[in-house]
């Protein structure tokens, strides 16, 4: 019985989402510290904290800026500080979506980097307007291949609506 009350809730969710992507609409969005986590060969475990402003310019089509801080554990493993443009496409009207977006990338020691990336999430809404967002992402270095990143984040979306 619980399996068919959640399955039930879930697909009204998917349902309530269907006319959230539409042409207009303001996004913020977070991922928190601790949940921006990755591995790369050349720092090992990191911890994150990113933060992202969008506008839905056409159906289905995001513009976005981000903003994000990175902590490494490791002993002589430089913090880092990003910032970048990147486009979201909404697959389907559920939350399912593409991204592409391009990073420059400031450590000590001046290392600087531009890394295009790619990712892949679910935008699942909690209401009308708030979405948890987990993602699979890949950042891609040209300047030194240890610091292009695989990596799964969850964060956090709200959808900002003019009506």
């Amino acid at each position: 019985m619980k399996k068919i009350i959640t399955i039930l809730a879930l697909l009204l969710m998917t349902i309530s989402a269907s006319a959230q992507f539409q042409e207009g609409k303001g996004y913020l969005g977070a991922s928190l510290t601790g949940l921006n986590m990755y591995y790369n060969s050349k720092n090992g475990f990191n911890i994150g904290v990113e933060a992202k402003a969008g506008y839905l310019f056409i159906d289905n089509w995001m513009l976005l800026g981000e903003a994000s801080v990175n902590h490494s554990g490791n002993d002589g493993v430089p913090d880092y500080l990003t910032a970048g443009a990147g486009l979201r496409y909404y697959i389907i009207q559920n939350g399912l979506y593409l991204g592409a977006n391009a990073k420059f990338i400031h450590a000590d020691h001046n290392y600087n980097d531009v890394m295009p990336g790619v990712e892949i999430g679910y935008a699942f809404y909690v209401n009308r307007s708030v979405t948890i967002e987990p993602a699979i992402y890949y950042d891609h270095s040209f300047n030194n291949s240890d610091y292009s990143t695989v990596g799964l984040k969850v964060g956090l979306g709200i959808y900002l609506f003019d009506d």
